[in-house]
């Protein structure tokens, strides 16, 4: 989920879209954001056995999903209004950049990074290393990806919404699921598993 005060409008219903400097536009999925869980997002959930830490959490869907099933769970975001929309469907959220000092550093079992957020900050490498230091030894980083093919892309892009030009400029990634392995350990950790579900990627990375 893109986790800029930009976005908000997307939280409350809004279309939105993800622009590149090139022109391209990347409409975003906002619907599924605010849904319940779908079948894709249960292979992340299966997943997490223990304390999770939802990074980009948006409107909490994964957060309170788990709490619902009894696994201690927060939920992390820049945005005010996805924090107040994750606290309403039950979540419990802060509101926190991830480069940031963060509850519970190095004692998370994991990490969800889900709806694009490898891309926060631009640079996936740096990202989980800063994701490395949030959990403990034994824990692990659930990251949904880019389809195979894809590589790692990295580049400016603003967001924009059906009533409005785009906001500011700021940048992101894509890292697609045939690059995970070199990125993860640049990163010092190991790629554990990667599979698609639901028309989506996602990986299993640790150290």
């Amino acid at each position: 989920m893109i986790t800029t005060d930009e976005f908000a409008p997307g939280l409350l219903g809004r279309q939105c879209w993800l622009e590149l400097a090139t022109g391209e536009r990347i409409t975003l999925p906002t619907e599924r954001w605010r849904s319940v869980p779908e079948p894709g997002d249960e292979v992340l959930l299966r997943h997490c056995t223990g304390p999770t830490l939802d990074i980009g959490c948006g409107p909490g869907r994964l957060t309170a999903a788990l709490l619902e099933r009894g696994v201690r769970a927060m939920g992390t975001d820049v945005s005010p209004v996805a924090v107040r929309l994750a606290r309403a469907a039950g979540a419990v959220a802060v509101r926190r950049d991830v480069f940031e000092r963060q509850p519970g550093e190095g004692r998370w079992r994991h990490a969800i990074l889900a709806d694009g957020n490898i891309g926060i900050g631009g640079d996936p490498v740096r990202l989980l290393r800063r994701v490395r230091t949030l959990l403990r030894g034994d824990g692990s980083a659930l990251v949904e990806l880019d389809p195979p093919g894809g590589g790692l892309r990295h580049g400016p892009v603003r967001v924009a919404t059906d009533a409005e030009g785009g906001g500011r400029w700021f940048a992101w990634a894509w890292l697609g699921a045939d690059a995970v392995d070199d990125v993860a350990a640049e990163a010092g950790m190991a790629t554990r598993w990667v599979r698609e579900a639901g028309g989506r990627w996602f990986a299993e990375v640790g150290s």
